[in-house]
């Protein structure tokens, strides 16, 4: 007779889950009741709390709290299906490195892909910030929130220019495939056992500073970083940025330079690799910015001087000079002064080179007078830039939401009104227009396919309650009554859309109506009963 094997308690909990809970990578392709009561009947998309790969009795709490705030049936099921969708669905696993049980881990997915985003990962944990405190309870967001960081530290100490990594080996989880990146040729090498995808972006290194930034704003604890290896991956961070920021192209005698960082794929689509067999389009040397490979949509930079991402690094830096100066003689000497040198210096070379005049409009057309400034999306150094936003966060829109800028500044409000428009003079090139959806999209789906994500960035970075308004009626009316934020909307065809499972822009979602519910909550009263399409013709599309 074999002997009997006890089960630790939590692992035949997830055991149990997993023989009965549906993959809601196919869950979420259907439609469930009860329907939502409006025009639209949403459909319940929240699996049992059985099923819910995490409980917070903080956001079930909230959730109902707010129904009372939030007057119209289909918006409501919206948040209430969008604000959890991470601790529903996306919280992978959980546990504790294997050299240190004190140190927790939390293994975050964006959606269908078994892989973990620093910047999504830090994202989808920014939707519950409302809700982050010191408590250490079983269900704490806050020990969720440590064991991001963690196992953030730990990616970056592993491969630093990578973006996207595989479930840690306590874990139990097998690599993902990635078959897009089995013929990548990249410098650093990686190992793929241990990183799903290597495009190198310097959001991913900003959102690592956020959802650190993020847990010493919710908790005060700075005791923390000193415990782990979190100090050794600032310093990662820095000696990837600055590599970055002091590599140009051209060498004063005019030779090519070695890049620290190469990318090259054999792919069918220009933005799926680095021009110049890797290397990338030429950079300047001086302007003090830092090169991206990628932009946040893991799409390949035109001029690699991409200033969104400067932005938001240059924001998070700020915190995180704070955090190291509160851990005394347990941080490096003189680190919080090389950081909040850092910072300055970026700030200084974000409107010294990434704030540039408008282009001549022959016969008095397009938007604006020719030489008025606003922010570039990317610039190279040598007087190139590209006009236009993404709808990926970080974004020029976005600025004022993740704290480089206050909205009233006037460069981005000059910025913000050509983002919001497709005019054929110094408008955005990726406003995507139509009677469903209208907002910015970017190549990444390509033309006519509009974000939500980016109709959430434009509320939350808004004043004009008819802008919120108008945003708001097209986002309930275009989920194709799902009652979930999908990744793009075709602009005349709510039927047609991309993810219907995209975590980050779910939690975005919610993060916006509880800002709503603060700022402005008698929009919240309001009625968004718009015209339905009577299209539904469902395409997921797997990213």
């Amino acid at each position: 007779m074999k002997p009997t094997t006890l089960l630790p308690p939590l692992f035949a909990a997830l055991l149990a889950r997993s023989q009965s809970c549906p993959d809601y990578s196919l869950y979420s392709q259907q439609r469930h009741p009860p329907f939502s009561t409006g025009r639209y009947q949403l459909s319940s998309m929240r699996p049992s709390p059985a099923c819910r790969t995490f409980n917070s009795s903080d956001v079930e709490d909230l959730l109902s709290r707010m129904s009372a705030s939030v007057a119209d049936p289909d918006l409501y099921r919206l948040f209430e299906n969008s604000y959890p969708n991470t601790l529903d669905t996306a919280i992978r696993w959980r546990g504790a490195a294997a050299d240190d049980p004190a140190e927790e881990l939390t293994f975050v997915i964006t959606g269908d892909i078994d892989a973990m985003w620093l910047r999504d990962s830090a994202n989808q944990m920014q939707s519950y910030l409302p809700v982050l405190s010191r408590d250490n309870g079983s269900d704490s967001i806050a020990g969720l929130y440590r064991g991001v960081i963690n196992l953030q530290a730990r990616y970056l100490l592993t491969s630093p220019f990578c973006n996207s990594f595989q479930a840690p080996a306590e874990s139990g989880i097998p690599p993902a495939t990635n078959g897009a990146a089995a013929g990548d040729s990249v410098t650093p090498p990686y190992d793929p056992a241990a990183v799903f995808e290597c495009k190198y972006e310097l959001d991913s290194l900003a959102a690592f500073l956020e959802v650190s930034a993020d847990y010493y704003e919710g908790t005060g604890d700075a005791g923390f970083f000193g415990r782990f290896k979190w100090l050794s991956a600032v310093r990662a961070v820095l000696d990837v940025a600055k590599s970055m920021r002091t590599t140009p192209t051209y060498g004063a005698d005019g030779a090519v330079l070695e890049s620290p960082y190469l990318f090259s794929r054999q792919t069918t689509r220009a933005t799926e690799t680095f021009a110049n067999d890797g290397l990338g389009n030429p950079v300047a040397n001086g302007t003090g910015l830092i090169r991206s490979g990628f932009r946040p949509s893991d799409d390949a930079t035109v001029f690699q001087l991409f200033i969104p991402a400067n932005m938001m690094f240059a924001r998070y830096l700020e915190p995180t000079a704070e955090i190291v100066g509160k851990l005394g003689d347990k941080a490096p000497a003189g680190l919080a002064e090389e950081i909040s040198a850092l910072a300055r210096e970026l700030r200084e070379a974000i409107e010294t080179y990434g704030v540039v005049p408008l282009a001549p409009t022959p016969g008095g057309g397009g938007l604006g007078a020719a030489g008025e400034t606003v922010y570039a999306y990317e610039v190279d150094g040598f007087g190139g830039a590209v006009i236009m936003d993404d709808a990926n966060i970080p974004s020029l829109l976005a600025a004022p939401f993740f704290g480089y800028l206050n909205k009233s500044d006037a460069t981005y409000q000059r910025t913000r009104k050509r983002i919001l428009d497709a005019d054929a003079v110094n408008g955005n090139p990726y406003f995507m227009r139509g009677p469903v959806i209208n907002s910015v999209g970017g190549p990444h789906v390509g033309p006519g396919a509009a974000w939500p994500m980016a109709s959430i960035v434009r509320i939350l970075t808004s004043d004009d309650e008819a802008e919120i308004s108008t945003a708001l009626r097209e986002i309930v009316s275009s989920t194709d009554g799902y009652g979930l934020i999908h990744e793009s909307v075709n602009t005349f065809d709510a039927g047609r859309w991309t993810r219907q499972w995209f975590s980050w822009a779910n939690g975005l979602f919610g993060q916006m109506i509880l800002d709503l519910h603060n700022r402005k909550p008698h929009i919240l009263k309001q009625s968004f009963q718009g015209c339905k399409s009577s299209t539904r013709r469902s395409v997921k599309k797997v990213l």
